[in-house]
Protein backbone atom coordinates (compact mmCIF):
# COMPACT_ATOMS: atom_id res chain seq x y z
CA UNK A 1 0.00 0.00 0.00
CA UNK A 2 3.05 2.18 0.78
CA UNK A 3 4.71 1.67 -2.36
CA UNK A 4 1.35 2.36 -4.12
CA UNK A 5 0.84 5.26 -2.38
CA UNK A 6 4.15 6.44 -3.45
CA UNK A 7 3.58 5.70 -7.12
CA UNK A 8 0.35 7.23 -7.33
CA UNK A 9 1.66 10.49 -5.83
CA UNK A 10 4.69 10.29 -7.97
CA UNK A 11 2.69 10.80 -11.20
CA UNK A 12 0.35 13.30 -9.34
CA UNK A 13 3.69 15.68 -9.12
CA UNK A 14 4.72 14.63 -12.88
CA UNK A 15 1.77 16.17 -13.83
CA UNK A 16 1.95 19.59 -15.17
CA UNK A 17 -1.11 21.60 -14.97
CA UNK A 18 -2.80 22.54 -18.14
CA UNK A 19 -2.24 25.67 -19.46
CA UNK A 20 -5.04 28.59 -19.49
CA UNK A 21 -5.27 31.97 -20.76
CA UNK A 22 -4.45 34.41 -17.59
CA UNK A 23 -6.81 36.70 -18.33
CA UNK A 24 -11.18 37.44 -20.39
CA UNK A 25 -8.97 39.97 -22.59
CA UNK A 26 -6.53 37.83 -23.76
CA UNK A 27 -8.97 34.46 -24.12
CA UNK A 28 -10.83 37.60 -26.22
CA UNK A 29 -7.76 38.99 -28.27
CA UNK A 30 -7.12 35.02 -28.95
CA UNK A 31 -10.56 34.24 -30.23
CA UNK A 32 -11.09 37.10 -31.84
CA UNK A 33 -8.00 36.98 -33.90
CA UNK A 34 -9.46 33.24 -34.29
CA UNK A 35 -12.38 34.58 -35.85
CA UNK A 36 -10.25 37.23 -37.86
CA UNK A 37 -8.30 36.45 -40.84
CA UNK A 38 -8.61 36.17 -44.58
CA UNK A 39 -12.10 35.71 -44.46
CA UNK A 40 -12.94 39.20 -43.07
CA UNK A 41 -9.83 41.02 -45.21
CA UNK A 42 -10.16 38.81 -48.48
CA UNK A 43 -13.02 37.58 -48.91
CA UNK A 44 -15.65 39.66 -47.56
CA UNK A 45 -14.99 42.28 -49.60
CA UNK A 46 -14.73 40.35 -52.74
CA UNK A 47 -18.25 38.76 -52.00
CA UNK A 48 -19.47 42.03 -51.16
CA UNK A 49 -18.48 43.50 -54.44
CA UNK A 50 -19.85 40.00 -55.99
CA UNK A 51 -23.58 40.05 -54.08
CA UNK A 52 -24.75 43.84 -53.97
CA UNK A 53 -22.62 46.02 -51.85
CA UNK A 54 -24.84 47.06 -49.47
CA UNK A 55 -27.78 44.28 -49.13
CA UNK A 56 -25.06 41.84 -49.23
CA UNK A 57 -23.34 43.65 -46.07
CA UNK A 58 -27.08 43.88 -44.71
CA UNK A 59 -27.98 39.88 -44.99
CA UNK A 60 -24.28 39.30 -43.58
CA UNK A 61 -24.96 41.47 -40.22
CA UNK A 62 -27.90 39.58 -39.54
CA UNK A 63 -26.43 36.17 -39.86
CA UNK A 64 -23.26 37.31 -37.61
CA UNK A 65 -26.59 38.22 -35.06
CA UNK A 66 -29.03 34.72 -35.70
CA UNK A 67 -26.32 32.83 -36.38
CA UNK A 68 -22.64 33.26 -36.06
CA UNK A 69 -22.44 34.99 -32.07
CA UNK A 70 -25.07 31.76 -31.31
CA UNK A 71 -22.86 29.00 -32.45
CA UNK A 72 -19.77 30.97 -30.91
CA UNK A 73 -20.99 30.78 -27.79
CA UNK A 74 -22.35 26.61 -28.66
CA UNK A 75 -18.76 26.34 -29.58
CA UNK A 76 -17.65 28.35 -26.09
CA UNK A 77 -19.90 25.96 -24.06
CA UNK A 78 -18.73 22.90 -25.40
CA UNK A 79 -15.12 23.45 -25.22
CA UNK A 80 -15.28 25.67 -21.28
CA UNK A 81 -17.54 22.84 -20.06
CA UNK A 82 -15.11 19.45 -21.81
CA UNK A 83 -11.44 21.55 -19.92
CA UNK A 84 -9.64 19.21 -22.77
CA UNK A 85 -9.29 18.91 -26.35
CA UNK A 86 -12.39 19.32 -29.06
CA UNK A 87 -12.63 15.51 -29.70
CA UNK A 88 -12.90 14.80 -25.91
CA UNK A 89 -15.20 17.47 -25.05
CA UNK A 90 -17.84 16.75 -27.73
CA UNK A 91 -17.66 12.87 -26.03
CA UNK A 92 -18.07 14.50 -22.51
CA UNK A 93 -21.31 15.44 -23.90
CA UNK A 94 -22.62 12.44 -25.68
CA UNK A 95 -19.67 9.54 -26.09
CA UNK A 96 -20.73 9.16 -29.75
CA UNK A 97 -20.19 12.90 -30.23
CA UNK A 98 -16.13 12.59 -30.93
CA UNK A 99 -16.61 12.05 -34.72
CA UNK A 100 -17.73 15.79 -34.91
CA UNK A 101 -14.05 16.86 -33.55
CA UNK A 102 -12.12 14.26 -35.66
CA UNK A 103 -13.83 16.12 -38.26
CA UNK A 104 -12.52 19.46 -37.05
CA UNK A 105 -9.14 17.21 -36.48
CA UNK A 106 -8.75 16.64 -40.55
CA UNK A 107 -10.88 19.48 -41.20
CA UNK A 108 -7.52 21.42 -39.93
CA UNK A 109 -4.80 20.46 -41.68
CA UNK A 110 -6.80 20.57 -45.21
CA UNK A 111 -7.44 23.95 -43.99
CA UNK A 112 -3.67 24.92 -42.74
CA UNK A 113 -2.16 23.63 -46.17
CA UNK A 114 -4.31 25.62 -48.21
CA UNK A 115 -4.55 28.88 -45.89
CA UNK A 116 -0.72 29.08 -45.23
CA UNK A 117 -0.10 29.08 -49.13
CA UNK A 118 -2.25 32.13 -49.34
CA UNK A 119 -0.77 33.84 -46.37
CA UNK A 120 2.69 33.29 -47.85
CA UNK A 121 1.57 35.72 -50.26
CA UNK A 122 0.26 38.23 -47.92
CA UNK A 123 4.25 37.74 -46.26
CA UNK A 124 5.26 38.48 -50.16
CA UNK A 125 3.46 41.29 -50.87
CA UNK A 126 4.36 43.02 -47.96
CA UNK A 127 8.03 42.88 -48.76
CA UNK A 128 7.78 43.72 -52.39
CA UNK A 129 5.37 46.71 -51.65
CA UNK A 130 8.02 47.84 -49.69
CA UNK A 131 10.95 47.16 -51.88
CA UNK A 132 8.89 48.22 -55.34
CA UNK A 133 5.84 46.44 -56.46
CA UNK A 134 4.57 49.77 -56.36
CA UNK A 135 7.03 50.23 -58.90
CA UNK A 136 4.84 48.47 -61.79
CA UNK A 137 2.13 49.44 -63.62
CA UNK A 138 -1.15 49.26 -62.85
CA UNK A 139 -2.03 47.13 -65.96
CA UNK A 140 1.53 44.90 -65.36
CA UNK A 141 0.34 43.70 -61.61
CA UNK A 142 -2.14 41.04 -62.97
CA UNK A 143 0.52 39.61 -64.94
CA UNK A 144 2.97 40.09 -61.73
CA UNK A 145 0.70 37.77 -59.29
CA UNK A 146 -0.01 35.49 -61.77
CA UNK A 147 3.96 34.91 -62.89
CA UNK A 148 3.99 35.20 -58.35
CA UNK A 149 2.03 32.40 -57.84
CA UNK A 150 2.68 30.02 -60.65
CA UNK A 151 6.60 30.02 -59.78
CA UNK A 152 7.24 26.21 -58.39
CA UNK A 153 10.00 27.80 -55.89
CA UNK A 154 9.09 31.42 -54.47
CA UNK A 155 5.40 30.47 -53.24
CA UNK A 156 6.98 27.05 -50.85
CA UNK A 157 9.36 29.82 -49.42
CA UNK A 158 6.82 32.22 -48.14
CA UNK A 159 4.16 29.49 -47.51
CA UNK A 160 7.46 27.67 -45.15
CA UNK A 161 8.09 30.85 -43.58
CA UNK A 162 4.57 31.44 -42.76
CA UNK A 163 3.89 27.98 -41.75
CA UNK A 164 7.22 28.55 -38.94
CA UNK A 165 6.33 31.48 -37.66
CA UNK A 166 2.87 29.79 -36.67
CA UNK A 167 4.43 26.64 -35.08
CA UNK A 168 6.73 29.08 -33.36
CA UNK A 169 3.67 30.66 -31.63
CA UNK A 170 1.96 27.21 -30.84
CA UNK A 171 5.26 25.77 -28.80
CA UNK A 172 5.56 28.17 -26.71
CA UNK A 173 1.62 27.89 -25.41
CA UNK A 174 -1.35 29.31 -24.56
CA UNK A 175 -0.33 31.93 -22.24
CA UNK A 176 2.63 32.57 -23.51
CA UNK A 177 2.18 31.86 -27.01
CA UNK A 178 -1.19 32.22 -27.84
CA UNK A 179 -2.10 34.76 -25.33
CA UNK A 180 0.98 36.80 -25.88
CA UNK A 181 1.11 37.08 -29.37
CA UNK A 182 -2.45 37.88 -29.96
CA UNK A 183 -2.25 40.93 -26.81
CA UNK A 184 0.59 42.25 -29.55
CA UNK A 185 -1.02 41.70 -33.12
CA UNK A 186 -4.74 42.32 -32.34
CA UNK A 187 -4.03 45.86 -31.07
CA UNK A 188 -1.69 46.36 -34.08
CA UNK A 189 -4.16 45.17 -36.83
CA UNK A 190 -6.76 47.47 -35.23
CA UNK A 191 -4.76 50.66 -35.64
CA UNK A 192 -3.52 49.58 -39.15
CA UNK A 193 -6.96 49.19 -39.83
CA UNK A 194 -7.81 52.56 -38.59
CA UNK A 195 -4.53 54.41 -40.70
CA UNK A 196 -5.65 52.88 -43.63
CA UNK A 197 -9.78 53.76 -43.28
CA UNK A 198 -9.05 57.19 -42.77
CA UNK A 199 -6.72 57.13 -45.79
CA UNK A 200 -9.52 55.66 -47.98
CA UNK A 201 -11.98 58.26 -46.68
CA UNK A 202 -10.00 61.01 -47.56
CA UNK A 203 -9.50 59.94 -51.63
CA UNK A 204 -11.02 61.87 -54.36
CA UNK A 205 -14.57 60.29 -55.19
CA UNK A 206 -14.30 58.18 -52.05
CA UNK A 207 -18.31 58.74 -51.12
CA UNK A 208 -19.59 56.99 -53.94
CA UNK A 209 -17.63 54.03 -53.11
CA UNK A 210 -19.15 54.37 -49.44
CA UNK A 211 -22.89 54.70 -50.31
CA UNK A 212 -22.68 51.46 -52.95
CA UNK A 213 -21.12 49.69 -50.02
CA UNK A 214 -23.43 50.72 -47.29
CA UNK A 215 -26.56 51.84 -49.17
CA UNK A 216 -28.61 48.39 -48.94
CA UNK A 217 -30.07 47.92 -52.66
CA UNK A 218 -33.50 45.68 -51.56
CA UNK A 219 -34.13 44.72 -55.26
CA UNK A 220 -30.67 42.56 -55.09
CA UNK A 221 -31.71 40.49 -52.41
CA UNK A 222 -31.79 36.76 -53.47
CA UNK A 223 -31.95 33.26 -52.00
CA UNK A 224 -28.48 33.01 -53.23
CA UNK A 225 -27.16 36.25 -51.45
CA UNK A 226 -28.92 34.82 -48.53
CA UNK A 227 -26.57 31.75 -48.84
CA UNK A 228 -23.69 33.72 -49.72
CA UNK A 229 -24.18 35.81 -46.41
CA UNK A 230 -24.66 32.64 -44.51
CA UNK A 231 -21.64 30.47 -45.67
CA UNK A 232 -19.41 34.03 -45.10
CA UNK A 233 -20.22 33.97 -41.60
CA UNK A 234 -19.20 30.70 -41.18
CA UNK A 235 -15.58 31.31 -43.26
CA UNK A 236 -15.05 34.51 -41.32
CA UNK A 237 -16.10 33.64 -37.65
CA UNK A 238 -14.09 30.33 -37.41
CA UNK A 239 -17.12 28.58 -36.60
CA UNK A 240 -17.82 24.35 -37.33
CA UNK A 241 -13.95 23.39 -37.27
CA UNK A 242 -13.69 23.45 -33.52
CA UNK A 243 -11.36 25.51 -32.82
CA UNK A 244 -13.58 27.74 -30.82
CA UNK A 245 -14.18 24.40 -29.03
CA UNK A 246 -10.07 24.01 -28.36
CA UNK A 247 -9.24 27.91 -27.48
CA UNK A 248 -12.41 27.76 -24.47
CA UNK A 249 -11.19 24.98 -22.92
CA UNK A 250 -8.44 26.53 -21.67
CA UNK A 251 -10.82 29.14 -19.79
CA UNK A 252 -12.06 29.23 -16.23
CA UNK A 253 -15.40 28.32 -14.97
CA UNK A 254 -16.02 32.19 -13.81
CA UNK A 255 -15.57 34.26 -17.61
CA UNK A 256 -18.65 35.21 -18.66
CA UNK A 257 -19.63 33.52 -22.05
CA UNK A 258 -22.86 35.10 -23.36
CA UNK A 259 -20.62 38.49 -22.78
CA UNK A 260 -17.34 37.27 -24.57
CA UNK A 261 -19.23 35.77 -27.55
CA UNK A 262 -20.85 39.22 -28.46
CA UNK A 263 -17.42 41.30 -28.15
CA UNK A 264 -15.56 38.82 -30.67
CA UNK A 265 -18.79 38.89 -32.93
CA UNK A 266 -18.11 41.87 -32.76
CA UNK A 267 -14.81 42.39 -33.03
CA UNK A 268 -14.91 40.36 -36.14
CA UNK A 269 -17.38 41.73 -38.16
CA UNK A 270 -15.78 45.06 -37.26
CA UNK A 271 -12.81 44.22 -38.68
CA UNK A 272 -14.72 43.20 -41.82
CA UNK A 273 -16.84 46.08 -42.15
CA UNK A 274 -13.36 48.24 -41.92
CA UNK A 275 -11.77 46.05 -44.54
CA UNK A 276 -14.82 47.26 -46.80
CA UNK A 277 -14.02 50.67 -45.99
CA UNK A 278 -10.67 50.89 -47.09
CA UNK A 279 -11.23 49.02 -50.05
CA UNK A 280 -14.28 50.31 -51.94
CA UNK A 281 -13.56 53.96 -51.37
CA UNK A 282 -9.91 53.00 -53.08
CA UNK A 283 -11.42 51.40 -55.96
CA UNK A 284 -14.35 53.23 -56.71
CA UNK A 285 -12.31 56.76 -56.01
CA UNK A 286 -9.72 54.87 -59.27
CA UNK A 287 -13.15 53.98 -61.03
CA UNK A 288 -12.06 50.23 -60.67
CA UNK A 289 -14.04 47.16 -61.06
CA UNK A 290 -15.66 46.24 -56.85
CA UNK A 291 -17.10 42.87 -58.21
CA UNK A 292 -13.33 41.90 -59.38
CA UNK A 293 -13.46 38.71 -57.15
CA UNK A 294 -10.68 36.80 -55.23
CA UNK A 295 -8.00 39.00 -57.07
CA UNK A 296 -9.25 42.03 -55.70
CA UNK A 297 -6.99 42.44 -52.81
CA UNK A 298 -4.21 41.15 -54.89
CA UNK A 299 -3.86 42.24 -58.02
CA UNK A 300 -7.25 45.58 -57.94
CA UNK A 301 -6.25 47.00 -54.65
CA UNK A 302 -2.39 47.13 -55.59
CA UNK A 303 -3.38 48.60 -58.66
CA UNK A 304 -5.01 51.23 -56.23
CA UNK A 305 -2.03 51.40 -54.24
CA UNK A 306 0.26 51.69 -57.28
CA UNK A 307 -1.55 55.54 -58.07
CA UNK A 308 -1.93 57.12 -55.18
CA UNK A 309 0.44 59.64 -53.58
CA UNK A 310 2.73 57.12 -50.97
CA UNK A 311 0.78 54.13 -52.29
CA UNK A 312 4.14 52.17 -51.48
CA UNK A 313 3.69 53.07 -47.89
CA UNK A 314 -0.29 52.20 -47.75
CA UNK A 315 0.07 49.46 -49.26
CA UNK A 316 3.03 47.94 -47.21
CA UNK A 317 0.71 48.71 -43.97
CA UNK A 318 -1.84 46.91 -45.70
CA UNK A 319 -0.61 43.67 -46.50
CA UNK A 320 1.23 43.43 -43.15
CA UNK A 321 -2.21 43.74 -41.77
CA UNK A 322 -3.24 41.05 -43.97
CA UNK A 323 -0.35 38.73 -42.75
CA UNK A 324 -1.43 39.58 -39.18
CA UNK A 325 -5.12 38.92 -39.87
CA UNK A 326 -3.72 35.19 -41.26
CA UNK A 327 -1.19 34.69 -38.09
CA UNK A 328 -4.07 35.00 -35.79
CA UNK A 329 -6.20 33.15 -37.45
CA UNK A 330 -4.16 30.18 -38.38
CA UNK A 331 -2.53 29.61 -35.24
CA UNK A 332 -6.29 28.77 -33.81
CA UNK A 333 -6.31 26.19 -36.51
CA UNK A 334 -2.81 24.65 -35.57
CA UNK A 335 -3.59 24.31 -31.91
CA UNK A 336 -6.90 22.31 -32.34
CA UNK A 337 -4.94 18.87 -33.81
CA UNK A 338 -1.96 19.91 -31.46
CA UNK A 339 -4.32 19.63 -28.31
CA UNK A 340 -5.65 16.61 -29.41
CA UNK A 341 -1.83 14.86 -29.46
CA UNK A 342 -0.66 16.28 -26.50
CA UNK A 343 -3.40 15.47 -24.41
CA UNK A 344 -4.20 12.03 -25.77
CA UNK A 345 -1.04 10.85 -27.73
CA UNK A 346 1.09 12.36 -24.66
CA UNK A 347 2.89 13.73 -27.05
CA UNK A 348 5.41 17.22 -25.95
CA UNK A 349 3.72 20.05 -27.61
CA UNK A 350 7.07 21.09 -29.81
CA UNK A 351 7.15 17.82 -31.29
CA UNK A 352 3.00 18.05 -31.72
CA UNK A 353 3.35 21.33 -33.62
CA UNK A 354 6.12 19.87 -35.79
CA UNK A 355 4.51 17.19 -36.31
CA UNK A 356 0.99 19.23 -37.45
CA UNK A 357 3.05 21.86 -39.40
CA UNK A 358 5.26 19.83 -41.56
CA UNK A 359 2.23 17.64 -42.47
CA UNK A 360 0.09 20.55 -43.38
CA UNK A 361 3.25 22.05 -45.56
CA UNK A 362 3.64 19.14 -47.38
CA UNK A 363 -0.23 18.88 -48.12
CA UNK A 364 0.46 22.98 -49.18
CA UNK A 365 3.19 22.10 -51.51
CA UNK A 366 0.31 20.54 -53.68
CA UNK A 367 -1.75 23.54 -53.31
CA UNK A 368 0.96 25.67 -54.29
CA UNK A 369 1.42 23.21 -57.31
CA UNK A 370 -2.23 23.68 -58.62
CA UNK A 371 -1.28 27.71 -59.26
CA UNK A 372 1.09 26.49 -61.63
CA UNK A 373 3.01 23.00 -62.65
CA UNK A 374 0.13 21.08 -61.34
CA UNK A 375 -2.66 23.66 -63.20
CA UNK A 376 -3.92 20.91 -65.55
CA UNK A 377 -4.85 18.13 -62.38
CA UNK A 378 -8.08 18.01 -61.46
CA UNK A 379 -10.19 15.58 -58.99
CA UNK A 380 -14.11 16.19 -59.02
CA UNK A 381 -13.87 18.47 -61.48
CA UNK A 382 -11.46 21.11 -59.65
CA UNK A 383 -8.08 21.75 -59.11
CA UNK A 384 -6.52 21.00 -55.74
CA UNK A 385 -6.76 24.44 -53.99
CA UNK A 386 -10.54 25.00 -55.44
CA UNK A 387 -11.14 21.10 -54.11
CA UNK A 388 -9.60 22.05 -50.57
CA UNK A 389 -11.39 25.39 -50.44
CA UNK A 390 -14.71 23.85 -51.82
CA UNK A 391 -14.08 21.16 -48.99
CA UNK A 392 -13.31 23.44 -45.85
CA UNK A 393 -16.33 26.37 -46.83
CA UNK A 394 -18.96 24.36 -47.92
CA UNK A 395 -19.07 20.36 -46.54
CA UNK A 396 -16.39 20.85 -43.28
CA UNK A 397 -17.25 23.90 -41.59
CA UNK A 398 -21.17 23.71 -42.19
CA UNK A 399 -21.49 20.00 -41.08
CA UNK A 400 -19.28 20.83 -38.55
CA UNK A 401 -21.71 24.02 -37.00
CA UNK A 402 -24.50 22.06 -37.93
CA UNK A 403 -23.45 18.87 -35.79
CA UNK A 404 -22.65 21.15 -32.59
CA UNK A 405 -25.78 22.82 -32.77
CA UNK A 406 -27.86 19.80 -32.70
CA UNK A 407 -25.49 18.25 -30.00
CA UNK A 408 -26.06 21.09 -27.40
CA UNK A 409 -29.50 21.72 -28.80
CA UNK A 410 -31.27 18.58 -29.13
CA UNK A 411 -29.21 16.18 -26.78
CA UNK A 412 -26.84 18.17 -23.75
CA UNK A 413 -30.49 19.93 -23.41
CA UNK A 414 -31.66 23.17 -22.63
CA UNK A 415 -31.24 22.79 -19.13
CA UNK A 416 -27.35 21.72 -18.57
CA UNK A 417 -26.46 23.78 -21.63
CA UNK A 418 -28.00 26.79 -20.11
CA UNK A 419 -26.10 26.31 -16.58
CA UNK A 420 -22.71 26.55 -18.92
CA UNK A 421 -23.19 29.58 -20.28
CA UNK A 422 -24.70 31.10 -16.93
CA UNK A 423 -22.65 30.37 -14.90
CA UNK A 424 -25.12 28.19 -12.89
CA UNK A 425 -27.93 30.72 -12.69
CA UNK A 426 -25.26 33.76 -11.75
CA UNK A 427 -25.52 35.70 -15.27
CA UNK A 428 -28.68 36.36 -16.80
CA UNK A 429 -30.57 38.26 -19.64
CA UNK A 430 -31.61 38.45 -22.79
CA UNK A 431 -29.03 36.60 -24.38
CA UNK A 432 -28.96 34.05 -21.79
CA UNK A 433 -32.76 33.44 -22.21
CA UNK A 434 -32.67 33.69 -26.31
CA UNK A 435 -29.94 31.25 -27.19
CA UNK A 436 -30.74 27.91 -26.49
CA UNK A 437 -34.24 28.08 -28.75
CA UNK A 438 -31.92 29.81 -31.76
CA UNK A 439 -29.53 26.99 -31.28
CA UNK A 440 -32.21 24.49 -30.77
CA UNK A 441 -34.52 25.35 -34.31
CA UNK A 442 -33.03 28.56 -36.14
CA UNK A 443 -29.30 27.74 -36.30
CA UNK A 444 -30.16 24.11 -37.81
CA UNK A 445 -32.83 25.11 -40.24
CA UNK A 446 -30.54 27.56 -41.60
CA UNK A 447 -27.20 25.76 -41.93
CA UNK A 448 -29.17 22.69 -43.16
CA UNK A 449 -30.12 25.92 -46.09
CA UNK A 450 -26.37 26.42 -46.38
CA UNK A 451 -25.61 22.91 -46.70
CA UNK A 452 -28.39 21.86 -49.42
CA UNK A 453 -27.42 24.90 -51.31
CA UNK A 454 -23.51 24.73 -50.86
CA UNK A 455 -24.53 20.83 -52.20
CA UNK A 456 -26.46 22.04 -55.33
CA UNK A 457 -28.57 20.25 -54.26
CA UNK A 458 -31.20 23.17 -53.25
CA UNK A 459 -31.35 26.32 -56.09
CA UNK A 460 -32.37 29.94 -54.70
Amino acid sequence: MAVESKVSAERVHDQKPRDQFKSQLGFIFAAAGSAVGLGNIWRFPYMTGTNGGGAFVLLYLICVLFVGASLLLVEFAIGRHGKTNAIESYAKIRKGAKWIGFLGFFSAFIFLSYYSVVSGWTVYYSIQSFFGLNGLAPDQIGNFFGAFISDPVKPLMYHAIFMALTVGIIIKGISQGIEKSTKIMMPMLFALLIILVIRALTLPGAWEGIKWYLTPDLSKITGGVWIAALGQVFFSMSVGMSGMVTYASYLGKHENLPKTSIIVALMDTSVALLAGLIIFPAVFSFGLEPGAGPGLVFITLPAVFAQMPLGSIFSFMFFVLLAIACLTSSISILEMPVSYLIETRKMARTKAALLVGAIAYVMGIAVSFSFGIWSDFTLFGKGIFDLFDYFGSNISLPLGGLAAAILVGWFWGEKDAVAEISNNGEIKGTIVKAWFPVVKYVVPVTVVLIFLSNLGILKL
